[in-house]
């Protein structure tokens, strides 16, 4: 592949469409300029669910914080708005729902381990009955919750009158007041045994309008999330990813070593399909970097390596999965190979398509699209981070050589999308013969660093064209000739499933722009 892109030139007679026009939608947890950012609020997980409807983020302190679509809740369903040729908002629009505390802090005694209440991954889980349902995890454990609106219990009046009322507080008064002493237990050295305290004494006939309280369920409704199955003590090493099956019924999650299949009803019992552990530790040469399972077929599931391979398994072929079905890697050139070589070519993020036939990989320095029917290599590369490779030894030092990014493809597949530095995050046009690469900042002005490096159009995927795409990219500058900020990272995004929005988090703010 090289520095150069291969092309044939786009289909004749067609053109690619213009690239989107980004916009910034709404920010939530926006921070004042020198403010500081605590730690615990730092956001650290993003996932739509399915319909696009609601919003998840986890952050470190341990917190899940859910949105709402309010766009399109308040003016009917989208077919409906169609039928009446009702203009539709351009973006969707969200709000605050509900938050809750997912996870705390913990310590492992045996392993004298401290285990960190930070949420790595959300997943939501098929909804029923407008009740919400998603599985969160730390490091070590995966919770199942459930969250739904439930109607506000009160307690009514108890209807006393105003007269009667304020005999009862002379009552209560002179009992409270009283100067004799009182033994503990409530015995009373003055009183013989079994004889009433002249304080209380009751009038005739008792208190004929006091009535005891009673329960009424009011029509105010509050949000519940409860937690419904914890699943736990499974992994030995810290849980990088969680995926659900399409069969609605299963799960994986996955650590450096294993990968385990959960069902959803079931906590105590988990299936080990894949275990790439050594006998001996000292010959362990990569490790498990993300899982996930296909959109539509529930036997196969995707996993990447620290090596840069993604290996395709099947769960037909043997309860251990440990031979793969198929095998995607992107052969070094001869002579390229550095002391950084396999420290970049690790994956920290795979995602399938939703057609399942395309895998999007992220390494350090590259996006990269895979065709599942072609293992040779990549469909379509993406240079994101290029403009840092002679800056590997500095990055090795500070370690952010090792930082984890994500990415995301658009519901259509015709985009994709990954962070970077200084809140930056780019966006890269698929379609066949387009040049479209976007740099946008994570801010109310997302334009404000965007640059556009022309580059050649991409073959059709179809033909199974290697092309190499450069985004904006200028030698440790940004495009206003400002030196890059390795502490600000964007590491955490997701495209809304349906339309051209993408969610985006930058320290503990969450950005939304749409296009």
């Amino acid at each position: 592949m090289g520095n150069g892109a291969e092309d044939a030139g786009p289909p004749v007679g067609s053109s690619p469409p213009p690239p989107l026009e980004w916009k910034f939608s709404q920010v939530f947890g926006e921070r004042a300029a020198g403010e500081e950012v605590q730690e615990v609020d730092i956001i650290s997980a993003i996932e739509f669910d399915k319909s696009g409807d609601h919003l998840a983020t986890g952050d470190r302190g341990g917190r899940v914080v859910l949105f709402e679509r309010t766009d399109v809740r308040n003016l009917g369903s989208r077919k409906d708005l169609e039928a009446q040729d009702y203009p539709i908002s351009r973006h969707p629009e969200f709000r605050y729902k509900t938050e809750f505390q997912s996870h705390e802090p913990e310590f492992d005694y045996l392993k004298s381990l401290e285990i960190e209440e930070k949420i790595n991954k959300i997943k939501w889980c098929q909804a029923a009955n407008h009740v919400l349902f998603l599985l969160s995890t730390n490091d070590k454990t995966i919770k199942y919750w459930k969250v739904q609106e439930k109607k506000v219990k009160k307690i009514s009046e108890m209807n006393v009158d105003a007269s009667q009322a304020v005999q009862n507080d002379n009552i209560a008064s002179s009992s409270t007041i009283s100067p004799r002493g009182y033994l503990p237990n409530g015995g009373c050295p003055e009183r013989p045994h079994g004889q009433l305290n002249n304080d209380l004494s009751m009038p005739p006939g008792g208190f004929p309008s006091l009535r005891l309280p009673v329960v009424v369920t009011s029509q105010e409704t509050s949000l519940i999330a409860r937690c419904r199955r914890t699943y736990a003590h499974a992994h030995d090493y810290h849980i990088n990813s969680i995926s659900n099956n399409s069969d609605g019924e299963t799960f994986i999650s996955a650590d450096d070593l294993r990968i385990n299949l959960w069902n959803l009803e079931i906590s105590n019992q988990s299936f080990n399909i894949v275990d790439v552990k050594p006998a001996n530790m000292e010959d362990l040469t990569e490790v498990i970097t993300s899982a996930e399972f296909h959109p539509t077929h529930c036997n196969m599931l995707a996993y990447s390596s620290s090596k840069g391979s993604i290996r395709l398994i099947d769960l037909r072929q043997s309860a251990l999965c440990d031979n793969h079905s198929k095998m995607f890697e992107e052969h070094e050139a001869p002579g390229s190979r550095s002391f950084f070589t396999e420290i970049i070519a690790s994956i920290s993020d795979v995602k399938f398509a939703k057609d399942g036939r395309h895998i999007l990989s992220r390494d350090y320095m590259t996006l990269k699209l895979w065709d599942i029917n072609m293992e040779s290599g990549p469909v379509a590369t993406f240079q994101v981070h290029e403009y840092l490779r002679p800056k590997l030894c500095d990055l090795y030092e500070n370690d952010s050589i090792f930082d984890k990014f994500d990415c995301c493809l658009s519901g259509d597949g015709l985009h994709v999308a990954t962070g970077s530095y200084s809140n930056l995050f780019r966006v890269f046009g698929c379609i066949p013969g387009s040049n479209e690469a976007t740099t946008l900042e994570a801010s109310k002005n997302p334009m404000r660093r965007q640059v556009q490096t022309p580059s050649r159009p991409a073959k059709s995927l179809g033909s199974f064209a290697r092309v190499v795409r450069r985004g904006a990219e200028s030698p440790g500058v940004e495009a206003n000739g400002n030196s890059y900020d390795f502490t600000t990272k964007l590491l955490h995004l997701a495209w809304h499933p349906t339309e051209s929005s993408i969610a985006c988090a930058a320290m503990n703010s969450l950005y939304m722009y749409s296009a």
